[in-house]
């Protein structure tokens, strides 16, 4: 039986962490048990930065982007030595579970530790949404909202001035980003890890908008670490009609607060992670499925391949 849980972020933060820790925490109270909030990640549990939570701890936290407790990541949690570390840590403190909001790396390290007796439960925290087994993950669609806001307002300038805006999105080799953006922007051209990035292509759809369908203004939206967008803005004003602008959003896509439907889900995915812990399971992660919230076995999800979303890529496509 549960008496005392640990909860931490790690990796990048995502707006939604907040709720999900606000909901860990007022869940496992009303249940009572103990919450100690675990600063700076994997980090901060080697360091023994602790705090025990009460309800007042977790208030007026909900609609603030971030994360309370902070974040910092750990390579050498990787090793067996530093994760049984951990575990003495972690059985010193009284520290029955574990409630670990991240992404891959952050899952993995939880499932090392329920390995070794101490039970942990996986909450996917990122706004790349690039988490197998989950529809969707915490933070992601408020990252969404903030895309198709910037892209809106890159629009308005770009049809002033004949310009092609070629906008850089978040999603570390994931391509839900900048697919879901493409489609709710109305953009001209889409590259993801998933589409492929053929340059000439992209030159010669760009020639035949601004020639032949004479349109004043395009946005082409592309996926981090896939090219160097300040030499294709350069080459798409070399080469075509129109005037090429790179704009990298970068992180002001991780911060704000979080709009509803990630304060909704984080503070679904929290209950079930309590839940699921007072029942004695764990290396589980918490995922959305079809609308539902269910627990999935962290190998398993690891193991699977992200849905490469080839149907929103057929809609946009259909719709330019």
């Amino acid at each position: 039986m549960v008496k005392k849980l640990g909860i931490l972020t790690s990796g990048g933060d995502a707006p939604g962490m907040n709720a999900a820790i606000r909901a860990v925490t007022r869940v496992a109270l009303a249940n009572g048990v103990e919450v100690v909030g675990i600063r700076d990640g994997y980090r901060g549990l080697i360091e023994r930065r602790f705090k025990n939570f009460s309800k007042s701890d977790v208030s007026d936290i909900l609609s603030r982007g971030g994360t309370i407790l902070g974040s910092a990541r750990l390579p050498e949690f990787k090793e067996e030595e530093v994760q049984n570390q951990a575990v003495k840590i972690l059985n010193e403190e009284k520290i029955d579970a574990l409630v670990v909001i991240g992404g891959d790396g952050s899952y993995r390290g939880a499932l090392a530790l329920t390995k070794k007796g101490i039970n942990c439960i996986g909450l996917p925290g990122t706004i790349d949404n690039d988490i197998a087994g989950t529809d969707y993950t915490i933070g992601f669609n408020t990252a969404l909202e903030t895309c198709v806001e910037n892209v809106d307002k890159l629009r308005d300038t770009s049809s002033s001035h004949h310009r092609c805006s070629v906008v850089e999105v978040m999603g570390n080799r994931c391509g839900d980003l900048a697919v879901y953006t493409a489609i709710s922007c109305g953009a001209e051209i889409v590259v993801t890890p998933e589409s492929g990035y053929d340059e000439l292509d992209i030159i010669e759809r760009l020639r035949y908008l601004g020639s032949a369908v004479k349109k004043n203004h395009a946005i082409v939206i592309i996926s981090e670490k896939i090219t160097d967008v300040e030499a294709l803005a350069k080459k798409i004003s070399q080469h075509t009609d129109f005037s090429g602008r790179a704009t990298v959003l970068g992180h002001i896509q991780r911060g704000g607060s979080p709009s509803p439907f990630d304060r909704q889900l984080a503070s679904q995915m929290g209950e079930c992670a309590v839940d699921m812990l007072m029942e004695g399971k764990g290396g589980l992660c918490i995922c959305s499925v079809d609308n539902k919230i269910v627990g999935v076995p962290i190998e398993e999800a690891l193991s699977k391949p992200k849905n490469s979303r080839k149907h929103l890529h057929r809609l946009f496509e259909r719709l330019v």
